[in-house]
């Protein structure tokens, strides 16, 4: 017996055993163990119900209301406590009975005190992203990119890159870079795709989103 494990084939056989263990190794560690490393999940200052304040609830609020755009074609993205005091600014009415309402008023409007939200989308300083011409010019509905944040009672978990500091929601919740939705992820090649999906080849040029 001791012979045959000597023999070419016998080496063989082991060398593949070998191989394919370490092959399903490397792929637990690199898409399991590896992002459970690598992001950090962080709070946000509050617990924030888009379906509280959107169309459908008694606000009746519109998207647009929030986030808005400026008169130099600018986008306003999350909006400011001023924005939360039109509302809110009662304080023997603050809008709300639940203990996250309470804490919007006590701890940000009454001070008026900017909200320190973690912005899940937010790119790096090297890319430049024109909303008004996705959202006003190519006619694409927000939830394409963001997914549909209107129907939330709250706000999804969000978690950090602890080497890059960016939200997984950029790179994707799947590390190997395989997405679902099309709100997966917002990487370099996801903005390449659709521009080519819709024939703007010439906007992946680098000046175009680079700055």
């Amino acid at each position: 017996m001791e012979a045959d494990s000597k023999k070419p084939g016998g080496l063989k056989i082991n060398g593949w055993l070998f191989f394919l263990v370490g092959l399903i190794a490397a792929l637990i560690v690199g898409w399991i163990v590896f992002p459970l490393v690598l992001y950090s999940e962080k709070s946000q200052p509050l617990s924030f119900s888009h379906a509280s304040h959107g169309p459908e609830s008694d606000a009746g609020m519109e998207c647009e209301e929030c986030h808005f755009f400026f008169k130099d074609g600018t986008f306003s993205g999350i909006p400011g406590i001023k924005k939360c005091m039109e509302c809110h600014e009662d304080p023997e009415s603050p809008l709300g009975e639940s203990l996250e309402e309470k804490k919007l008023f006590t701890d940000y409007v009454r001070p008026e005190k900017e909200i320190p939200w973690l912005a899940y989308s937010r790119q790096p300083d090297c890319v430049y992203f024109p909303h008004i011409a996705h959202v006003k010019m190519a006619h694409i509905e927000c939830k394409v990119c963001h997914g549909n944040f209107a129907t939330r009672k709250i706000l999804p978990p969000y978690k950090i890159n602890r080497l890059t500091g960016y939200s997984m929601d950029i790179w994707g919740k799947n590390i190997a870079g395989y997405k679902k939705n099309t709100w997966d992820k917002m990487k370099m090649d996801d903005c390449a795709d659709c521009h080519a999906q819709k024939g703007k080849e010439n906007n992946n040029a680098c000046f175009v989103c680079h700055k």
